[in-house]
């Protein structure tokens, strides 16, 4: 009976230790060799790319635009047209003023109010000038400055209402680039036997308040030409050309 015991204990033990070896060898195959973590089970790492914006940021610019380097200047104010003959008329400037009016055109001023420059320059060393640049004067300026017109130019016939009109008319800003209300002439050439022999005046303007200058490019050369401007009551016709002469 002892010897069946032993024998029995002996398999029992042989059985174990086998299944023991099984158990190792399989934990072994599964395991790796490095002690590295399984690539494949790591979940790889995704860099999303920023979108981008739907708006770029603008290049920087200028927040005000340079003006035009003729704007607002009597010598650089003009047209130029081509006529029919194939000549190309300029008429430039027309717009000076005198020094000792300060930007005022009173030549167009004393016309349309039917009085002399002279009359005019007396009534205005009376005023208190807030400038061809300013925001204009203060109400109380004005009526103080109305008043002092109206002393020296009452007696031409002149009224309160014609000087206002007269005045807003012809206002304007020099420090904003403006120049007061004025109509650009137009000319065309004359021609005999294929030369220049003339200029005929298409549209007198108005609101000259001096001669401008004019030059005729074509076909047969560059010209130059004076001009005659006349001032008038009117606003349509004060300040406008009357004739034009080659030289």
């Amino acid at each position: 009976m002892k010897a069946k015991k032993t024998i029995v204990t002996l398999l029992i033990l042989l059985a174990v230790s086998a299944g023991a070896v099984q158990l190792t060898t399989a934990n072994g195959s599964n395991a790796n060799p490095d002690n590295k973590t399984n690539e494949a089970t790591t979940p790889a790492q995704v860099h999303k790319q920023k979108k981008p914006d739907k708006h770029p940021p603008s290049s920087p610019v200028s927040e005000k635009a340079k003006p035009s380097a003729h704007a607002g200047s009597g010598s650089g104010t003009g047209i130029s047209t081509t006529d029919q003959n194939g000549y190309t008329i300029s008429i430039e400037g027309g717009f000076d003023t005198d020094s000792v009016d300060h930007g005022r055109p009173v030549v167009l001023i004393a016309a349309a109010l039917g009085v002399s420059t002279e009359v005019f320059r007396e009534a205005f060393s009376g005023v208190t000038p807030a400038g061809t640049e300013s925001g204009g004067p203060t109400s109380e300026q004005a009526q103080s400055n109305k008043a002092a017109l109206l002393k020296v130019l009452a007696p031409y016939g002149i009224t309160n209402d014609r000087l206002d009109e007269v005045s807003n008319y012809y206002r304007y800003n020099g420090s904003k680039g403006e120049l007061w209300t004025h109509t650009a002439a137009t000319a065309t050439t004359l021609l005999t036997n294929g030369k220049v022999t003339g200029i005929k005046i298409t549209n007198a303007g108005a609101g000259y308040s001096s001669a401008p200058t004019i030059t005729i490019t074509g076909p047969t050369g560059t010209f130059s030409a004076t001009t005659t401007v006349s001032y008038t009551t009117d606003f349509k016709t004060n300040g406008s050309l009357t004739a034009i002469k080659l030289n």
